[in-house]
């Protein structure tokens, strides 16, 4: 056993052997010196009677000392944990057992700093792009506006070119600030799933239709393929919201005459939905961070048709919201398929 590892019960055991033998030794060379051999058994008994005398001795004696050295070191150590302080136990390695906690504490503070830093790495990075993401509109809007002052204030022509500009930047903005919004209630706990029966076909029909304009400016074919009706269990607007997403994505990363559909696969008690189109494609190093806010797969793609960097964020959190999971498969300059079951009714 190595000196580190006695506890304070050790020491004293060892001490009052050594001391006992020790005694025993020099009463026995008294009695040997005083030719009265014959007594050895007394300097045995004397041996015995020292050893755990000196045992008792010892053993309050490195208590005291620790009670008044050590055993403020580790209630200090206690308190910085935050902890109760509580007694030492004599028979542990009060050195062992305090290191053991400061390293603890360490690792916990170590982990707290990491953290504190990745959320401030995030809020940096998340008001920079959300800055980049207003600036944008906003400096488009102030050129429009300083042109029309400058050269179109009298031409009815110009008048509608860059007012009809600057209504698209207002339009993103406010499309920015309503996922903003969204994403803000979403993570926050304040979003409520109100599920009620909703006939899932039709609804995709719907948004299909309000999309056709966008879908056709594109040359972006936007089609539901099935005819029957499936009956789910959802948050209207929510899933109202995950499709117009999916879509609007699928249109702004189409290719010119490509194609998206809106498929459905009854998987027994849920709803399979796919929304899959022919475009671009993903790269299997983007798959992972799609799902960021504002990451954008082709950034210079998604700012021209208006994206807030956003959606897919927002879906992915209304999906789990309704205990499902978002799934995408997708193939660089073949296409992408976003997936998500719903309970069937």
């Amino acid at each position: 056993m190595s000196q580190i590892e006695r506890t304070p019960k050790d020491v004293a055991r060892q001490s009052s052997i050594f001391i006992g033998v020790m005694s025993a030794l020099a009463t026995i060379t008294v009695l040997w010196l005083a030719e009265a051999f014959e007594l050895w058994a007394v300097a045995i008994v004397i041996g015995i009677l020292l050893e755990e005398i000196s045992y008792f001795v010892i053993y309050n004696a490195v208590e005291k000392f620790i009670d008044h050295r050590i055993k403020v070191l580790y209630k200090t150590i206690s308190k910085i944990k935050g902890g109760d302080e509580h007694s030492i136990n004599m028979d542990e390695d009060i050195v062992e057992t305090a290191n053991q906690d400061v390293m603890e504490w360490a690792e916990d503070q170590i982990k707290e700093i990491t953290l504190l830093r990745e959320t401030d790495s995030f809020r940096k990075d998340f008001i920079g792009n959300l800055a980049h993401e207003l600036k944008t509109p906003l400096f488009n809007i102030q050129g429009f506006i300083l042109t029309l002052l400058e050269v179109g204030f009298d031409n009815p022509e110009i008048n509608r070119k860059f007012l009809s500009k600057a209504e698209k930047n207002i339009d993103r903005m406010t499309g920015l600030l309503e996922d903003l919004d969204s994403i803000s209630k979403i993570e926050s706990g304040v979003m409520i799933i109100d599920p009620e029966p909703v006939n899932i076909v039709e609804l995709s029909n719907d948004i299909v239709d309000n999309l056709e304009r966008k879908a056709k400016d594109a040359n972006v074919n936007l089609k539901v393929k099935y005819t029957e009706d499936f009956i789910v269990l959802c948050d209207l607007q929510k899933i109202e919201q995950v499709l117009s997403n999916l879509l609007v994505n699928s249109i702004n990363y189409g290719k010119d005459g490509g194609k998206t559909w809106v498929r459905f696969y009854d998987m027994g008690d849920n709803i399979l939905v796919e929304v899959a189109d022919d475009g671009i494609g993903i790269k299997e190093e983007d798959i992972l961070r799609i799902y960021e806010r504002f990451y954008r797969v082709d950034k210079s793609r998604s700012r021209n048709a208006g994206g807030s960097g956003l959606g897919l964020a927002i879906v992915k959190h209304i999906i789990e919201a309704h205990g499902g999971n978002l799934h995408v498969r997708s193939t660089f300059k073949e296409g992408t398929t976003f997936s998500f079951t719903l309970k069937k009714v």
